[in-house]
């Protein structure tokens, strides 16, 4: 079978790895000519996972029509923000029968829609997926046992994109609450930063596990609101992916909360987020959009993105723990 991967970050490095290893044919797009470079004088991308090294039966290309051509799946692996873009992108070349799965985290920028709908939308198609869950790119490449949830309203493009995927170190659970897996993966690498700043400030990973129990209550109600189904937040997308993100200096968005909390100097802060790809930063801002059409208050998203802000001490994030209702 052959499948196209829209993107080449860490992530999307990992979902071919998965794939390869079920011997499947992968094409990977990019629109990096440093990569494409890189690729073609190399055969791998050691600018994105060091040690990894390709097998031969994955490619990458910066031709969207070779990568997309009798394709049987497409998995979108770019930022968030860039979904409309990509989407719009390979309109010429999508067959609408062909099941899309969408495995970037976030909400769009301009629309504050969740990413399932800006792909339907764009591209007239209801054969689309998501996957969320506790998985680092690196433990996929390392085989280590993880686990995902993938929801689709659509059975059959729910089984293809499993069965092509999932292999004997990588689990797939299925769900229908499309809205609630998106929710969890885009909510949790908020308060990823926020757990990041309370290690940078030192608190103990007690303040740390409080903070996770409490958000848990905030993003099960903002799924109920957004009409999902708040028991996801038990699914891999919900608590197993939060717990993972929230506690690993692995996780690009704990790490910047931890630069926020350790140093407070506003020129590193801003020189991670400009070396780093922190979903959690552009998430923030979006949920607080969200949240304001929607008139709904959670107060302690918009106490994090005051903090990242430097409109609040970072100290407050403990206080505001303590004293919530």
């Amino acid at each position: 079978m052959k499948v196209s991967i829209l993107g080449t970050g860490a992530y999307g490095i990992a979902i071919a790895s998965a794939l390869a290893k079920n011997n499947h044919e992968v094409y990977m797009w990019s629109e990096s000519n440093e990569k494409i470079k890189e690729w073609q004088k190399t055969g791998s991308l050691k600018s994105v996972m060091e040690n990894y090294e390709f097998p031969k039966n994955i490619k990458v290309s910066g031709n969207m029509q070779e990568v997309l051509k009798d394709t049987e799946i497409i998995f979108m692996t770019c930022a968030s923000r860039f979904i409309w873009e990509v989407s719009n992108n390979i309109k010429d070349y999508y067959h609408k029968k062909t099941p899309i799965c969408i495995a970037s985290k976030g909400i769009e920028d301009n629309t504050c829609q969740l990413l399932s709908n800006v792909v339907k939308e764009t591209l007239k198609t209801k054969n689309i997926a998501v996957i969320s869950g506790p998985t680092f790119a690196i433990d996929m490449v390392n085989n280590e046992p993880v686990a995902l949830a993938i929801a689709s309203n659509n059975s059959k493009t729910q089984n293809t994109i499993a069965n092509a995927l999932s292999n004997d170190t990588l689990k797939l659970r299925k769900s229908k609450d499309m809205i609630g897996v998106q929710i969890c993966g885009s909510v949790k690498n908020i308060i990823a930063i926020a757990s990041g700043i309370l290690g940078g400030l030192g608190y103990s990973e007690s303040t740390q596990a409080f903070l996770i129990n409490e958000s848990l209550h905030d993003i099960k109600d903002l799924i109920f609101f957004l009409g999902g189904k708040p028991k996801t937040i038990l699914s891999f997308a919900g608590v197993g992916d939060l717990l993972m993100t929230s506690m690993s200096k692995k996780s690009r968005n704990y790490s910047f909360g931890y630069v926020i909390g350790s140093t407070g100097d506003i020129a590193k802060i801003k020189d991670f987020r400009e070396q780093n790809t922190v979903e959690g930063y552009f998430t923030t801002k979006i949920v607080l959009r969200l949240l304001d059409k929607r008139k709904i208050e959670i107060p302690l998203i918009t106490l994090i993105n005051d903090i990242i802000d430097g409109k609040k001490d970072p100290h407050d994030l403990a206080d505001f723990l303590i004293n919530k209702k």
